[in-house]
């Protein structure tokens, strides 16, 4: 096991447009493949190479390791696994569309490994998810499940937890949506399939969405204790890429459960559980990458939630968090004159828009009790719910907690 430590030195100005075109594969599946183990080799010392320095100097040179790798392959499954590691390489690095680029080349191979198929139809939609095109990663979803159901005579025992990872992206897409009871129907028959990994905590989050604390804690805690120690590409049926990666469940999974423990009022365990979140996050990522900032919203919403509770007041600690947020998530500046409008603010191409809402809301609200900060304050609460788009909840109802509503680490977003 390598450990993961990355950097995003550089984040695109402006809202990615990936392609909107969903390809299907190009050739019946063939579950038993067994990767080639000198290709594993040189994706293992990729991965190591490129994150070593976290530079974009270390993750050029893993990419070009990569492509040399890619090929010399010579059938198809081999030279998808090769892919599939650059795209997750070029993820971390926040270069979303070259990684989506390589799974879609994936596509046009001879890829006759359901377990590849799979990983590349979630990677995909999981970067759409990040990225904001939901309708693009509901539609990849339909086709990862319709796949699935064209071949299911061939996959034998190896249908039911295919089937349930591939029902819990569409899950995932759905609860993304706000549409929850779309979202219970896919997760309905798919439970005792589940495994550890992105199903298990795609059905988590709708859990915890939807108050069964209970159960969603079971499988948090789940996922977090059954992540496995070798997380590379030997074992086909471990396989991910993207933002939907082993190392992105067990963070998603640790601030879904820290977020958990929040709403059910154990603030001690909540901060613990979340400053843990944010050590992995640092760890991984380096202290400067926008996932800080949305650990930070996830730590100053628990401490808005606890002065709520305990009728006390956090306000220069929940302050600090927001604003340090902010800063990482690189929220736009605010209009300097004039009134900030709804539809401007709507049509705006920013990045992580909905988790900038929470946590420019949240901070809004720690200037409009003060006097000489009133006016600012309004501003920003203008801001924040002109960008809200959760269709499930109001931004006010998301910062009251009159309904749940949790952030997903993996794919950037507010459920």
């Amino acid at each position: 096991m390598f450990n993961l430590a990355t950097k995003l030195s550089r984040l695109a100005r402006g809202r990615y447009h990936s392609p909107t075109v969903v390809r299907l594969f190009s050739t019946k599946l063939h579950h038993h493949f067994k990767p080639n183990p000198v290709a594993l080799q040189i994706i293992d010392y990729a991965f190591s190479l490129s994150r070593s320095q976290k530079s974009d100097e270390s993750y050029g040179q893993g990419l070009l390791v990569l492509e040399q790798c890619e090929s010399n392959q010579h059938d198809g499954n081999s030279k998808g696994l090769v892919l599939l590691a650059m795209s997750t390489l070029l993820s971390e690095r926040g270069n979303f569309l070259e990684a989506i680029e390589k799974l879609n080349t994936i596509k046009d191979l001879k890829v006759s490994s359901f377990p590849l198929r799979v990983a590349t139809m979630e990677a995909l939609a999981g970067l759409h998810l990040e990225l904001g095109e939901d309708d693009t990663s509901s539609v990849i979803a339909d086709v990862c499940l319709n796949d699935l159901d064209a071949n299911k005579p061939e996959l034998d025992d190896g249908f039911g937890s295919l089937n349930a990872r591939a029902r819990a992206l569409k899950g995932l897409t759905e609860l993304v949506q706000g549409n929850t009871d779309s979202s219970q129907s896919c997760f309905t028959g798919a439970e005792d399939n589940l495994g550890i990994g992105n199903d298990a905590l795609s059905y988590a989050e709708f859990l915890h969405t939807t108050r069964d604390f209970e159960t969603a804690k079971k499988l948090y805690e789940n996922v977090i204790k059954g992540i496995p120690e070798n997380k590379d590409y030997s074992d086909p049926y471990n396989l991910a890429a993207g933002n939907m990666v082993w190392e992105d469940i067990l963070l998603a999974a640790t601030c879904g459960l820290g977020q958990l423990e929040s709403h059910m009022g154990n603030f001690g365990d909540a901060e613990e559980i979340l400053t843990r979140a944010l050590t992995m996050t640092e760890e991984r990522f380096g202290s400067h990458h926008p996932k800080i900032g949305i650990i930070l919203t996830c730590i100053a919403l628990m401490f808005r939630h606890k002065a709520t509770m305990e009728h006390s007041s956090s306000l220069m600690v929940q302050e600090g968090l927001y604003r340090r947020a902010l800063e990482l998530l690189k929220a736009p500046q605010l209009e300097t004159e004039g009134s900030v409008k709804k539809e401007t603010v709507e049509q705006s191409k920013v990045y992580r828009k909905d988790i900038i809402a929470l946590a420019r809301g949240g901070y809004a609200e720690t200037l409009c009790v003060q006097q000489n900060r009133k006016a600012v304050g309004e501003k920003m609460k203008r801001w924040a719910e002109g960008a809200w788009n959760n269709r499930r909840l109001s931004l006010s109802e998301a910062l009251d907690l009159s309904k749940i509503s949790i952030i997903d680490a993996r794919i950037s977003r507010a459920l």
